[in-house]
């Protein structure tokens, strides 16, 4: 069972029908038994990070995602709020993987980065199967996370960014998979898949 995060910068109806497709189980959730309960966690969102974070703090969801070892997949605003801070609203984020995210340049192009992109480099990792640098994913976003240790995969758009990162049980996409087609099917299934392998290892 995956649980998605219900928290007020959930992206939730786009995800669910992704999930849906792909035949997966899955409840929406903010209750910490139920999260417990789950096999792995995605970690949607959209809109500013000070509210998101907020709406965390206000289910008590803070420390339960710094502290789980279940698999967790953190997509737009969801991957951006893993890192350690963000200039948005000067947000401290959960600190699970280290940086800090800084917003575009718009004196060099349109900001936000909206549309099609490929990525630049991609790393090996479960998450990433069968994906290349010749596939295209949907991005919506005025703020970027640095390219560091964790990067599994980088983007470029007025700078170079992190567009999938990794750091334990912690993913994170910086597109919108639900809403990249294809090959955004398979990165959920992707994620689906590494989740029943590490039921079967933990059990």
């Amino acid at each position: 069972m995956i649980a998605i995060i219900n928290y007020k910068a959930g992206n939730l109806a786009s995800v669910s029908n992704a999930l849906n497709r792909l035949g997966a189980d899955f409840i929406i959730t903010n209750k910490k038994d139920e999260l417990n309960n789950s096999d792995a966690v995605i970690f949607p969102g959209v809109g500013h990070a000070y509210s998101a974070m907020e709406s965390l703090r206000e289910n008590e969801l803070v420390s339960w995602l710094q502290g789980t070892e279940k698999p967790v997949l953190g997509i737009c605003l969801g991957m951006q709020l893993l890192f350690e801070s963000t200039e948005e609203g000067d947000t401290q984020g959960l600190g699970i993987i280290p940086g800090r995210l800084k917003k575009f340049d718009s004196s060099k192009d349109k900001v936000p980065h909206m549309g099609w992109n490929t990525f630049t480099e991609v790393k090996s990792h479960p998450l990433l199967k069968g994906i290349s640098t010749d596939q295209f994913f949907y991005f919506v976003h005025s703020y970027f996370a640095p390219v560091n240790e964790f990067t599994l995969a980088a983007c470029s758009y007025i700078s170079n960014f992190a567009a999938v990162v990794g750091h334990d049980n912690y993913m994170g996409v910086q597109f919108h998979p639900e809403k990249s087609g294809d090959v955004g099917s398979l990165l959920l299934q992707n994620f689906l898949t590494h989740v029943k392998r590490e039921k079967k290892i933990n059990v």
